[in-house]
């Protein structure tokens, strides 16, 4: 059963390793564009984790490169004398992989199972077979031919769309009005040609880089078709889809333009069509607000950072109850859903720091603009963005959902924990003023559920459940009874 097991193990890490490891071989491109998770062994649901330990398994390993940890006792898993152990550490020998590890042990029979993760990586390797492979859901895909690989690269950011050449020219770019303008007031004494071959957005036969248009291009949708502008819509409905007879009259709208001229009257259109689009409320037609900051920088990152080799728009979706945001491409190189805000990975790395070029910049070009979206729907009390992954498309969700008011996120917090600080207490509702908190500790203060914890004062305050108001409801669950 153990060497049943330890097999199983073998064939999913070798599969795993090829599709997310960092095994640097030579001339050999890399392979998953997914993290990967595998609990290998018993198909008992009722297992009990035990403390997690990570190992490395290196190179130039040593005998006691995989273990667990047992009772707070690390233990080699060589101890079964395992042949497909022994087989998976020669696989890796020759180049590290870096593998976080977990024993989990059954309540039925007492075996102990390993639990491995392999993660998202930006390279790509090929497994055993010479071949790499692609994550989806429980399957692995092959890129078994150049279409695929190709794929693979852009969606890892290994490669970029924003390099390739276009059929533009010098001749068409030179009298363009953003070029013009953009070198007036950044680079006064350099000539369109200079800027463009120092910045490498021209090749020596004088064709203009995606890059290169997009920036300063008056309408890159001339020669990038279906692929560079956004489309908004408007939806009458709180459906999961918009129909075409819930869409409204007079849309889609579609914005076109220089990416950074795109970006400005995209989160301008957006923000004048939901601040002129009432909604029947509980009591009257009411304006669903959202932070236009929030707006600025999901668009701005959808417009920097999508897939240009996709023959797709941007959309922007207006419905009664959020806006939807969706742009071309999965996310790059080792970004996950889990990471995204604390990560970097630019797609399009010259338009993006290209565009920071520019007067007022749409970006800041140091990676805050997610965090400064998520930060101003929590100080305006509305829930954070949701951002999902297709297979082929990053959807970003700003609900207009009210968090609960102050008081009851304090209170609720101290129904499972002992104490709350004032620092603790703004992070969690996006109040950014101490003295706005203080008022919030007084109100719940003067209604007898909170009190100052002995001991503790001015800036280093605690607040926990008033004892007199824990007695009372401990006295009326009794009396349930």
């Amino acid at each position: 059963m153990k060497r049943i097991l330890f097999c199983c193990l073998l064939l999913t890490g070798i599969c795993l390793s090829g599709c997310t490891g960092q095994i640097n071989q030579p001339d050999t491109p890399p392979s998953t564009s997914e993290e990967s998770d595998v609990l290998p062994g018993s198909e008992s649901e009722e297992s009990t984790e035990m403390p997690p330990k990570e190992s490395t398994i290196p190179g130039e390993a040593s005998k006691q490169a995989l273990t667990l940890t047992i009772d707070g006792i690390a233990v080699d898993v060589r101890w079964e004398d395992n042949d497909a152990v022994s087989e998976l550490l020669d696989y890796v020998k020759d180049a590290p992989i870096v593998v976080h590890t977990s024993a989990y042990q059954s309540n039925v029979d007492g075996t102990f199972v390993l639990h491995i993760v392999i993660h998202k990586t930006q390279k790509i390797i090929y497994a055993s077979d010479g071949k790499a492979y692609i994550r989806h859901g429980v399957q692995n895909s092959p890129c078994d031919n150049d279409e695929k690989l190709i794929r693979l690269h852009l969606d890892k950011g290994l490669s970029s769309y924003e390099d390739e050449y276009t059929q533009s020219n010098l001749d068409d770019l030179k009298s363009s009005r953003v070029l013009c303008n953009f070198l007036t007031q950044v680079a006064p004494t350099t000539t369109p040609y200079d800027w463009l071959r120092r910045q490498k957005v021209m090749n020596s036969n004088a064709h203009i880089s995606v890059a290169g248009v997009l920036l300063y291009d008056e309408c890159p949708q001339a020669t990038l078709p279906k692929q560079s502008a956004i489309k908004i819509l408007r939806y009458h409905t709180e459906e999961a889809n918009g129909t075409r007879e819930t869409l409204d009259v007079g849309f889609p709208i579609t914005i076109e333009g220089d990416i950074y001229s795109l970006i400005h009257e995209a989160v301008q259109k957006t923000k004048e069509i939901v601040e002129t689009s009432g909604v029947v409320g509980e009591s009257d037609t009411e304006i669903k607000e959202y932070p236009k900051i929030t707006l600025h920088e999901i668009i701005t990152n959808a417009v920097l950072h999508r897939d240009y080799s996709i023959k797709k728009d941007i959309q922007i979706r207006i419905f009664t109850n959020r806006i939807e945001i969706e742009s071309p491409g999965k996310l790059p190189g080792h970004i996950t859903l889990e990471n995204i805000l604390q990560e970097q990975c630019a797609r399009n790395p010259k338009i993006v720091r290209l565009i920071a070029k520019f007067p007022s910049p749409p970006n800041k070009d140091v990676g805050e603009g997610l965090n400064s979206a998520f930060n101003a729907m929590k100080q305006m009390q509305l829930k954070e963005p949701k951002i999902e992954e297709t297979e082929s498309n990053v959807i970003v969700t700003i609900k207009h959902e009210r968090l609960a008011d102050a008081e009851t996120i304090v209170w609720e917090y101290l129904q499972s924990h002992n104490t709350i600080s004032n620092e603790t207490a703004r992070l969690l509702t996006g109040i950014t003023d101490a003295n706005k908190m203080k008022r919030v500790f007084y109100r719940l203060r003067d209604q007898g559920k909170i009190q100052i914890v002995e001991g503790t004062k001015s800036s280093a305050t605690l607040w926990e459940r008033a004892q007199s108001y824990v007695e009372d409801e401990t006295a009326e669950q009794l009396s349930l009874f």
